[in-house]
């Protein structure tokens, strides 16, 4: 996986390419975590991103539940099988999911 970041004032956005694996998870928690503290708008760009397994997905619910108050964590251009996925796991209720 590959994680490229932009910053354009305050928003940050995060591309995220390739599988997000138990073994990639880490990767992703990292630059989250470290994203959450700053006083930014986050974009998550998962465009590229074909898989994402149990461990991913439990890093981007603890970035949601950890973010500033007074900003927004947003999943963006997100798959037709990636959201079945968040559908079914009920992952849509707890994420801020745009088009």
């Amino acid at each position: 996986m590959t994680i490229r970041k932009d910053r354009d004032g305050d928003v940050l956005t995060i591309v995220l390419e390739g599988e997000i694996t138990a073994v990639t998870a880490p990767e992703l928690n990292e630059v989250l975590t470290e994203a959450v503290q700053e006083d930014v708008d986050i974009i998550i760009d998962m465009e590229q991103v074909p898989y994402i397994a149990s461990a991913g997905m439990r890093v981007l619910l603890t970035a949601q539940k950890q973010k500033n108050k007074n900003r927004r964590l947003v999943l963006r251009r997100i798959r037709p099988d990636i959201m079945e996925i968040f559908e079914v796991t009920g992952m849509t209720e707890c994420l801020t999911i745009e088009e």
